[in-house]
C-alpha cells in the first residue's frame, strides 16, 4: 500500500494549469481574425494580380528575416512578455492601415508591421512557457501545453474562417476589419497576463547580460551542439512549406468554382485538421522515427492528391495532410526546446525562425515564378515533394534513449 501511495503521480500544481489556460487565451485571441480566409481574396478584388500577392508575401517574409533574430535577442535580455504583448498591437495597427487605405502601399506597409509584430512573439512565446514549466518542475509536460495552445490558436483560426463568410454578409468589410483588430488588441491584454518570474530575477542581479552577450551566448550554443543544431534543421523543413501553401489555401477553394461565401467554409476544412493535429501531441510523441516518416509522407501525398482533384472533395486529403504537418511542426518544436540548456532559449528558436523565413522565402518566389504557368493545385503538388527527403531523413533516425529519473 505505502509503494502504490508513493508511486501515484503528483496533482498538477495549479499554476501549471493558470499558464496553460493564460497561454490558450493569448493563442486562440491572436488568431480569430475574419481576414485570415478573406485577405487574399480582397487583394484580388482590389486589382491585385497572383504575382502581387506573392510580392506581399515575400514583404512579410523579408521583414520577418530581418527582424526575426533580434527580436529573440531583445526577449532574451529584456522581458519575453514584452515582446508578447508589443507583437498584437502592431498587427492590429497594420490590419487599420489596410482598412483605412486599400492599396498596395498601405498592404505592404500592413504587412511589414505584421510581420514585425509576429517576430516579436516568435521565440518569445516558447522561450517563456518552457521556462516558466520548468521553474514549476513541469518541464515533461511542455509539449502537452503548446498542443493544446496551438489548438486553441487553429480552433480559433476555425471559428473565424466560419464566422466570416456571416460577417462579410451582415456588417459588410467593416465588420470583419474591426473584429479583427480587436481580437488583436485583446490578445495584447491576455499576454501582459503572462507570469515570467526571470524576468523578475534578473531585475535583481546587479549585472544582466547585454544584447550582444546574449547574442553571444546563444550562437556560441548552436556551434557547439550537435543536436540543437539537428533539432534546427528539421523544425525549419517542417514548417517552411506548409506555413507558405496554407496562405494560398484560399484560392485553391477559389479555383474549384464554389461562390465567393463558400471559400471560408472549405478553408474550414483545412483547419479543423489543423486543430486535431495539435491535440495529437501526446500520441505522436510516442511515434517511431521510420512511422513518423511514413506519416509525414501520406501526408505529402494527400496534399498534392487533394489539390490536383479540382473539386471540394479534394479538401477533405488537404485537411488529413494539415493535421499531419500541424503534429509534426509541434513535435520539432518539442525536440527543439528539450536540446536547448543554455539561457538564451529565446534566441535560438528564434534563429530557427530566421531559417524559416529564408526557406518560405524561397517557397514563395517558387509559387510566384509558377502561378502565371500552371494552375494552383499543380503547384500545391510540386511543393509537396519537398517533404518527401524530409519522411525519408526522419524514417532514418534511431530513436532517442528515454531520458533518466535524476537527468535535471
Amino acid at each position: 500500500m505505502l509503494t502504490s501511495l508513493s508511486c501515484s503521480p503528483a496533482p498538477l500544481d495549479p499554476r501549471v494549469r493558470s499558464l496553460e489556460r493564460k497561454l490558450c487565451a493569448y493563442a486562440g485571441l491572436e488568431d480569430f481574425v475574419l481576414l485570415y480566409p478573406l485577405y487574399a481574396l480582397l487583394f484580388a478584388e482590389n486589382g491585385l494580380t497572383t504575382a502581387e500577392i506573392s510580392s506581399l508575401f515575400a514583404i512579410w517574409c523579408i521583414v520577418g528575416l530581418l527582424v526575426e533574430v533580434p527580436s529573440g535577442v531583445w526577449a532574451d535580455a529584456v522581458s519575453r512578455r514584452a515582446m508578447m504583448v508589443v507583437g498584437p498591437v502592431l498587427s492590429a495597427a497594420g490590419f487599420a492601415l489596410w482598412a483605412m487605405t486599400p492599396s498596395y502601399a498601405a498592404y505592404a506597409v500592413g504587412f511589414t508591421l505584421w510581420a514585425v509584430g509576429g517576430s516579436l512573439r516568435s521565440g518569445s512565446m516558447e522561450a517563456l512557457v518552457h521556462d516558466e514549466l520548468e521553474r514549476l518542475g513541469a518541464a515533461d509536460r511542455y509539449g502537452r501545453v503548446m498542443g493544446r495552445a496551438a489548438a486553441a490558436s487553429m480552433a480559433a483560426t476555425a471559428t473565424a474562417t466560419a464566422a466570416a463568410a456571416p460577417a462579410l454578409a451582415f456588417g459588410g468589410e467593416t465588420l470583419v476589419w474591426a473584429g479583427s483588430i480587436g481580437a488583436c488588441l485583446l490578445c495584447a491584454a491576455a499576454g501582459a497576463t503572462l507570469p515570467e518570474h526571470r524576468a523578475a530575477a534578473r531585475q535583481e542581479q546587479a549585472e544582466r547580460p547585454g544584447y550582444i552577450a546574449t547574442l553571444r551566448s546563444g550562437l556560441t550554443e548552436v556551434r557547439g551542439s550537435r543536436p540543437v543544431r539537428r533539432a534546427m534543421a528539421l523544425a525549419v523543413a517542417v514548417t517552411s512549406v506548409w506555413g507558405v501553401l496554407d496562405e494560398y489555401v484560399p484560392l485553391l477553394a477559389a479555383d474549384t468554382g464554389v461562390a465567393t461565401r463558400t471559400v471560408p467554409l472549405l478553408v474550414l476544412v483545412v483547419w479543423v485538421g489543423v486543430t486535431l493535429g495539435s491535440l495529437l501531441v501526446s500520441a505522436g510523441e510516442r511515434l517511431s522515427g521510420r512511422a513518423a516518416g511514413a506519416l509525414l509522407a501520406c501526408a505529402a501525398a494527400a496534399l498534392a492528391a487533394g489539390a490536383l482533384s479540382g473539386a471540394p472533395a479534394g479538401f477533405a486529403l488537404l485537411g488529413a495532410a494539415f493535421l499531419v504537418f500541424q503534429l509534426a511542426d509541434v513535435l520539432a518544436d518539442v525536440r527543439l526546446q528539450a536540446t536547448i540548456t543554455g539561457p538564451s532559449r529565446a534566441t535560438i528558436t528564434s534563429l530557427t525562425g530566421l531559417g524559416t523565413n529564408i526557406t518560405s522565402l524561397l517557397a514563395y518566389g517558387t509559387y510566384a515564378a509558377l502561378s502565371p504557368h500552371v494552375s494552383h493545385g499543380t503547384v500545391f503538388a510540386l511543393l509537396a515533394t519537398a517533404y518527401l527527403p524530409v519522411a525519408t531523413t526522419l524514417a532514418r533516425q534511431r530513436p532517442r534513449p528515454a531520458p533518466s529519473r535524476d537527468t535535471p
